[in-house]
């Protein structure tokens, strides 16, 4: 179920994404895409913390 529980965050996106579109607001799903778009990219390219010491 790890895969499962991994998938949601993405598919809660989507899902709101493709509401914001039916709604009509398509500057603001295009915001929420590119905000989570930054948020992947940044959690994959940060630096490691190191432990202290």
């Amino acid at each position: 179920m790890t895969t499962a529980r991994g998938l949601l965050p993405w598919l809660g996106v989507l899902a709101l994404v493709m509401l914001l579109s039916a709604l009509r607001m398509r500057p603001l799903a295009t915001a929420v895409s590119l905000a989570w778009l930054a948020w992947c990219v940044w959690t994959w390219v940060r630096p490691t913390r190191r432990p202290p010491g």
